[in-house]
């Protein structure tokens, strides 16, 4: 659940801080004293975009921070997306989620989830586990029939068939691309292998070696220099051996020195020898030199054919991309090519027939899903009804239409909720019959539904009450305080049958503040809840309106109290049950 919340430079929030409870938090207060921006701020919190201009005047940044606490049977889940986003799991137990977003001014912002810095999109994944959010935009995207299907599946409670029907999918798509790309045009296909013959053909003529191009270039430089080396070799010879005052004869000079000087000194006789070595290997390296210089030939015709060749193949490499490894890498991409054209019908043969497994398999993980759908959307149905009548709609009949598709990674199902507003009214879809007021309750009857079925940790409702009051006012509120012994529930609201039911109750309100406007947020006690309803009732806290007031908290306490009907109380044991 939220368990802390801290707005931050947020608009006209300088510094607000709620410390939330389980059940059902309720926020009221003024129109624009600042309850939409609270529920903009915990939008926030689930991935939500932020708007440019969000920070205070005079603030570069606002920050809305909150500390989640996840309940037991989600912990799994979280700590898997927490894990899958390479995000730390927090506490010991991973049963706090630190979250916090700063967003500049100009729209740009930072994402920190236990302190790690993270993506919004990554945000949104965690997001979709801890907190609901319904609203006056959700209740538009009530209409969308795209969005029907994830209902139906939600309530199903079987997500396994879901995925077990996409990962079919995934493969029957992956089997049916290889089949298209072996079944293309048959001309194209005979003009892709000519033109393969062609290049495999010719890089077996060439047949590039590995490394080739790098020896042949060394040797070309060496023959292309045979007149520089050959003079080179033979000059060294003769300083080191062929000429008067060679190094040879200077060597020999010194050591004969040496050899008369060592009489005196035997320590000269260490230096001798290394004299007299270096004397010898002077013979070898001279006869070295030597024996190169006369093996040095010239060979036109050699340096021609690798200037021939080195041509051929940087010809292949510019063709080909890169270097020689590349070439000889796209040799063997162009022979596994032509295998697949040469083994065409032997591969396309054995892929149909894995194509085929795989849409019996699909088409069989989509039936089981059809018929769990269909249990789904009779439950969703017959709870629905029930919800609509206790919340004045009795005469209001919700409709699954579940119809048929052409397969792909959700099954062959399409569905789509239809509302008879009326008795002998035709069924049609909730665009077109529903009103903003049906909407919030139509949202309201439909979370009441899944609230068993719901992976989520709070429920945002940001002014369901919509175009509802009296009585009917009084019935929402115990089917939002209903939903809130499941999961935490926060909600903002304008009617008092609605507040009465809160198990904690919040109060926003706006002043000035040294010439600028200041919104707090103030948990209320048992008598100023009296106040603040009676406020919500009549605008002042007149005596009659807090005794009024207090009836109406009275009456909340008395309906939470009243047990179920015997019909409902065997409908919410057989829920629990499944």
């Amino acid at each position: 659940m939220l368990r802390h919340l801290r707005v931050t430079n947020f608009a006209i929030l300088s510094d607000v801080s709620i410390e939330l409870g389980p059940g059902m938090n309720v926020l009221t207060g003024e129109t624009g004293a600042g309850k939409s921006l609270i529920v903009e701020a915990v939008n926030l919190l689930r991935g939500g975009r932020a708007s440019a201009d969000i920070p205070r005047t005079g603030a570069d940044e606002a920050v809305v921070e909150a500390i989640v606490e996840v309940p037991a049977d989600l912990l799994r889940q979280v700590s898997a997306v927490l894990e899958a986003a390479g995000l730390p799991t927090g506490d010991g137990d991973g049963s706090d989620v630190f979250i916090r977003r700063v967003i500049q001014r100009g729209g740009r912002s930072r994402t920190y989830v236990n302190g790690a810095l993270t993506t919004a999109a990554k945000l949104a994944d965690l997001g979709a586990l801890l907190i609901d959010l319904s609203g006056q935009h959700e209740h538009q995207g009530l209409v969308d029939p795209a969005k029907h299907l994830e209902i139906i599946d939600a309530l199903s409670g079987e997500p396994s068939l879901l995925a077990t029907v996409q990962a079919a999918w995934t493969e029957l798509a992956n089997l049916r691309s290889q089949i298209a790309a072996l079944s293309g045009e048959e001309r194209n296909r005979e003009a892709r292998m000519d033109f393969l013959r062609y290049q495999i053909e010719e890089l077996d003529t060439i047949a590039p070696q590995a490394g080739e191009d790098l020896s042949l270039d060394a040797e070309r430089q060496r023959l292309a220099a045979v007149d520089q080396l050959s003079s080179a070799a033979r000059l060294s010879e003769e300083l080191l051996y062929g000429a008067s005052e060679c190094a040879h004869d200077r060597l020999a000079k010194a050591l004969r020195e040496l050899d008369k000087a060592q009489r005196f000194d035997a320590r000269l006789g260490d230096i001798a020898r290394i004299v007299g070595e270096a004397k010898t290997l002077i013979v070898e390296a001279a006869g070295e030199l030597r024996h190169y210089a006369d093996k040095l030939d010239g060979d036109p015709e050699r340096l021609a054919w690798i200037d021939d060749r080195l041509a051929t193949l940087r010809r292949l490499m510019r063709k080909h991309g890169g270097d020689l490894a590349n070439v000889l890498t796209k040799s063997v991409e162009l022979r596994a090519e032509m295998e697949t054209f040469e083994r065409r019908d032997e591969m396309l043969g054995s892929l149909q027939t894995q194509s085929g497994k795989a849409e019996a398999a699909t088409v069989a993980a989509a039936s089981k899903l059809r018929e769990a759908r269909k249990r789904a959307a009779v439950r969703l149905e017959r709870e629905v009804g029930a919800a609509l009548t206790e919340l004045a709609m009795g005469s209001a009949r919700l409709t699954v239409l579940l119809e048929p598709r052409e397969l792909n990674a959700t099954g062959f199902d399409h569905a789509e909720f239809l509302l008879a507003s009326n008795r002998g009214e035709d069924k049609k879809p909730l665009a077109k019959v529903a009103s903003g007021g049906e909407l919030s309750r139509i949202m309201l009857a439909l979370k009441m539904s899944l609230r068993n079925a719901d992976e989520v940790a709070t429920y945002v409702f940001d002014e369901v009450d919509t175009g509802i009051g009296g009585a009917t006012a009084q019935v929402v509120g115990k089917q939002i305080k209903s939903v809130a012994e499941h999961r935490q529930v926060l909600c903002v609201t304008h009617l008092p049958q609605i507040a009465a039911f809160a198990d904690q109750h919040f109060c926003v309100e706006k002043t000035e503040v040294k010439g600028r406007t200041e919104t707090s947020v103030m948990k209320l006690s048992a008598d100023a809840r009296k106040d603040e309803l009676a406020r919500m009732l009549g605008g002042q806290a007149t005596s009659k309106a807090r005794a009024h007031a207090a009836e109406l908290l009275e009456d909340a306490a008395r309906v939470m109290a009243k047990p179920e009907p015997r019909s409902q109380a065997k409908a919410t044991a057989k829920r629990g049950a499944r």
